[in-house]
């Protein structure tokens, strides 16, 4: 049933008007700024071979990504500024840890906030990739997205709910292994499932028929293989997961004792 809903509002999902325009030389480059869950797997390489894999645009990708790194983290060292600022992006990505606590929300929006002052200037669309949090603390994912959700609205952004396309997969089948051996960083499946959601996100195109096997762009990477029923699944997923993109989340409250690292979690 989860497959026929998604099948069927694939056309939805698929013409959002929220979808970036590619360039005139139908090439759009997006810059990731973010943490471990951004160059685990090397997702933004993920993303610009889906794109090759497609009759879309392309999508040439860049990351600024250190590890345990947050949004404030990144305006005080600098380099993702610098990479702002050199201009010709299409999209800025931002990304820190799950940010359900309350504190760490608020700094999330702060920042995003920040960036988006200088991500306009240059012309280019802010967006929040939406992660997930660790598998010690799975209830907290109303909190991941009503964070993020809430950042993007923030700046009249695009989300990338890559959070929420992790339970449109195990609705469908709660064995999709997407922790990692650590609890928290993603398997290479999770990571396409990620690429699929913000390569639909960008495009305004479908994922679903998308290739399972995917190779990021960047030198000596390996393949990243997934079985033809998992990819299709995967696929499914990502699709419903933007399909309710804007669905708004509960908040979730701070546990006694709870602090806040570095990377905003």
């Amino acid at each position: 049933m989860l497959r026929l809903f998604a099948a069927l509002l694939l056309g939805a999902a698929a013409s959002s008007p929220h979808a970036p325009q590619a360039s005139s030389a139908n090439v759009q480059r997006v810059l990731f700024i973010g943490n471990s869950l951004t160059f685990a797997n090397d997702l933004p390489g993920l993303v610009s071979a889906l794109s090759n894999a497609s009759a879309g645009p392309r999508i040439q990708c860049r990351s600024v990504a250190f590890p345990d790194f947050s949004l404030e983290d990144h305006w005080n060292r600098g380099a993702a500024l610098k990479a702002i600022r050199e201009g010709g992006w299409s999209v800025v990505v931002l990304q820190q840890g799950p940010s359900a606590l309350p504190e760490s929300r608020v700094l999330l929006t702060q920042y995003t906030k920040k960036f988006d002052a200088e991500i306009r200037r240059v012309g280019a669309t802010t967006a929040l990739y939406m992660v997930w949090p660790s598998m010690e603390r799975r209830a907290d994912f109303e909190g991941v997205k009503t964070s993020y959700a809430a950042a993007a609205r923030e700046v009249g952004g695009l989300l990338f709910p890559v959070g929420e396309a992790w339970r449109a997969a195990w609705r469908r089948d709660s064995h999709v292994e997407l922790y990692g051996p650590d609890g928290f960083h993603p398997t290479p499946m999770a990571s396409y499932l990620a690429a699929l959601v913000i390569y639909q996100r960008l495009s305004g195109r479908s994922p679903v028929g998308l290739p399972g096997t995917v190779t990021s762009t960047s030198a000596g990477s390996s393949p990243v293989v997934i079985p033809p029923a998992r990819a299709a699944l995967l696929q499914e997923a990502a699709a419903e997961a933007n399909l309710a993109a804007e669905t708004k989340g509960a908040a979730t409250p701070r546990r006694e004792g709870e602090v806040i690292r570095s990377g905003a979690y």
